[in-house]
């Protein structure tokens, strides 16, 4: 790999924890050295992960979408790319190099004129794509060729740009600093509003000029979504759909800096302790991914029991064809998903780094 190579740049900008020949999914799995979980179910992991992607690679559209559910949503196609980035493929190099790159040119020619990303297959969620496909090509920044990077600058730029403005919009204390469905909506939600969160944190990490007041004003409507004795977080207030929602509670805390303290602690003791409570439910996947996220940041013996529940329960409920389906929600979607879960502790990309001394708390 040549010095100046965008995935030397992108790793170097991003303090990467892993080694930048981790191309493969094998190679980026021999770095785990403190994830006893992942080690007992290994060749397990590995085996699974690949045949999920084998499913996403074979089943991409050539213009980068899929046939199932929200299959032409930007937010499903990044999903996918997300899924191949996350085990240590990249764009321009390697077996899903064409699938990657499919789905960067795919949002990139989504862009409305307003900065939004959406093609139109998102129903009522234009924010939920909007945000995943930001923190994509954010992502995906630094991995690129040149030419394609400028285009992603530019289309990045207008999005966050969006973002900051559909936080911006005028709401009740009870909603301010949050999102929802559409760039104008008048309330938020700590669903939508934690992908918002991950997409401005991924663009701040590159260099974009997202206000400190508006990663603050996040938080605080974070919280104010969270009940600090029992440790849940609800969707437009502390109690409901806590099974789902609290590890995206506590991701947003982990990922903008408020490490150690007793709320984020009591979340993860809600999760271990309701985590069955999430099997069969209707987000079962977006659950489990923010669960595996969370609790990989908090570390210590919460992501080794999660982990451990986690991997022993879903490898066993993958299809012969390699996928998980959700429902409504498709096997694209269901697959993606899970590969995000099953990879979190690769580091492979920027938003999954953590601060290492997470575990000295433990």
């Amino acid at each position: 790999m040549k010095a100046d190579s965008p995935r030397l740049t992108l790793w170097s900008r991003h303090l990467a924890l892993v080694t930048v020949t981790a191309l493969a999914l094998g190679s980026a799995a021999a770095q785990q050295t403190d994830n006893t979980a992942f080690d007992r179910h290994r060749e397990e992991i590995e085996r699974s992960v690949n045949r999920a992607l084998e499913y996403l690679a074979t089943n991409q559209n050539p213009d980068g979408t899929y046939d199932d559910a929200y299959g032409r949503s930007t937010g499903i196609v990044s999903l996918a790319g997300m899924a191949f980035l996350s085990a240590g493929h990249t764009p321009g190099y390697g077996p899903y190099a064409t699938n990657i790159e499919r789905c960067i040119d795919y949002v990139i020619e989504s862009q409305h004129y307003n900065g939004l990303l959406d093609k139109g297959d998102s129903g009522h969620g234009l924010m939920y794509a909007h945000n995943i496909a930001t923190l994509f090509l954010s992502e995906c920044s630094g991995m690129v060729e040149p030419e394609k990077q400028e285009k992603i600058d530019r289309v990045l730029a207008k999005a966050t740009k969006l973002l900051l403005s559909a936080q911006a919009v005028p709401k009740n204390e009870s909603h301010q600093g949050g999102w929802r469905y559409k760039p104008d909506s008048r309330d938020s939600d700590l669903s939508c509003s934690g992908w918002a969160l991950m997409a401005l944190r991924s663009a701040k990490l590159n260099g974009a000029p997202v206000p400190d007041e508006a990663i603050k004003s996040a938080v605080a409507y974070v919280f104010r979504n969270h009940d600090k004795n029992e440790g849940r977080f609800g969707y437009t207030d502390p109690w409901g759909h806590s099974e789902t929602l609290t590890g995206c509670g506590l991701l947003c805390l982990e990922l903008t800096g408020h490490h150690g303290g007793e709320s984020n602690y009591r979340a993860g003791d809600y999760i271990l302790k309701n985590r069955e409570r999430i099997i069969n439910n209707a987000h079962e996947a977006y659950a489990n991914y923010y669960n595996a996220q969370a609790m990989f940041q908090l570390g210590g013996r919460w992501w080794e029991e999660y982990s451990t529940w986690m991997y022993e329960h879903y490898l066993g409920k993958q299809s012969d064809n390699g996928s998980w389906s959700e429902g409504r929600n498709g096997g694209t979607y269901g697959t993606a998903m899970m590969v995000l879960s099953f990879t979190v502790p690769y580091r492979q990309l920027p938003i999954y780094q953590r601060d290492e001394t997470v575990d000295e708390d433990s």
